[in-house]
């Protein structure tokens, strides 16, 4: 699997070089432009950020609670579900409160989705490309199993390049008013965790993270393409009308789509959150249980982290926060996949994996 993803992250690198250097042999008049150059990709860009934006701030309450649920104290439990914990969040921070860190989220998840769509195109041309050479059939498609890979590359190249602002928005996120040390925005947060821990503590819990985009990332692309692809040519229940579905349709099948990666991978979401806590100085209240419970524990790496976790906690520790979760990346994953495809059908955006 790491060999065949390096392939992957190599096609879809090797396709936007390409890009580039032909756009520079354009503008010296050596080549004509490529019919998909540059003002195709910055659109798909938008369209990706966008997506990500909407669609992480319309679920931004649901996303803090989880992530209070994943790392508090067991000894000193302050949220106890997901209707009690928004109740506890509104009458003990009040209504920004339920935004905390949604700042932070969104200008992380703004260039996250926009690499992380732009690549998948990417990788997905090039995958096909090779796929027709291997086969010698001009006429073929992605198959299911090089959609996960394409969605896996992308996931991966998206999520290490904006890894420490993912890292210090985890941290911004579970702070209260009662914390003794308050981080003040992203930029102050990272100086800080970069003064204080090292530059390798930006990113704590990487790991976890890269495993977790395999299924994750890669099944919602997979499930959400292949649902798309088999409505379009099946027409069940008349559900295609010139030739394509219906916002409702595309919907529910990125809410599909979200449910199948965000179950598999949601243990490695536990563990990456518990890992990035790990050597905090001054750690939020709700971490240390406002000094009444135990010293939370310490992990040296993603299997000491399950490890203790399971053996401290129980199993059931490894899906705390899963409610809430599962409210929102339903809507979540289902708006960033609708809004992206609005946006760049808006902007006259032309996708031709299948050239």
């Amino acid at each position: 699997m790491a060999s065949e993803n390096v392939k992957t992250g190599d096609s879809a690198v090797t396709t936007i070089v390409n890009l580039a250097e032909e756009a520079k042999l354009a503008r010296e008049g050596v080549v004509k432009a490529p019919s998909y150059a540059l003002a195709s990709i910055c659109k798909s860009l938008v369209a990706g950020g966008v997506a990500g934006g909407v669609s992480r701030t319309a679920v931004a309450p649901l996303e803090r609670l989880k992530i209070l649920l994943q790392v508090q104290n067991p000894h000193n439990i302050k949220y106890n579900g997901t209707v009690q914990g928004l109740k506890y969040i509104w009458r003990t921070e009040g209504f920004r409160g339920l935004f905390k860190g949604n700042g932070t989220n969104c200008a992380r998840i703004v260039p996250n989705s926009a690499v992380k769509f732009f690549s998948y195109e990417q990788a997905s041309k090039g995958i096909l490309h090779l796929y027709k050479q291997q086969t010698g059939n001009e006429d073929a498609q992605l198959t299911p199993l090089l959609r996960l890979g394409a969605g896996a590359c992308a996931g991966i190249i998206a999520m290490s390049a904006t890894y420490p602002m993912d890292m210090v928005r985890g941290r911004i996120t579970v702070q209260t008013e009662a914390s003794p040390y308050q981080y003040r925005g992203m930029f102050h947060a990272l100086s800080t965790v970069l003064r204080e821990e090292g530059a390798r503590a930006l990113y704590k819990g990487w790991l976890p993270s890269v495993i977790g985009v395999i299924p994750y990332v890669g099944l919602n692309f997979a499930v959400y393409e292949s649902l798309k692809d088999y409505l379009i040519k099946s027409n069940p229940f008349d559900l295609v009308e010139n030739s394509e579905l219906s916002v409702t349709t595309r919907l529910a099948c990125g809410a599909a789509a979200g449910t199948v990666g965000q179950t598999v991978a949601y243990p490695l979401d536990v563990i990456r959150r518990r890992m990035q806590m790990v050597g905090w100085n001054h750690a939020a209240s709700v971490l240390t249980g406002d000094g009444r419970g135990k010293v939370p524990l310490e992990y040296t790496g993603m299997i000491d982290a399950f490890r203790k976790t399971v053996q401290h906690e129980g199993f059931g520790a490894l899906y705390k926060g899963l409610v809430p979760n599962s409210v929102k990346v339903v809507p979540s994953i289902a708006i960033a996949f609708v809004t992206y495809e609005v946006v760049k059908d808006v902007l006259g955006v032309e996708i031709r994996i299948s050239d």
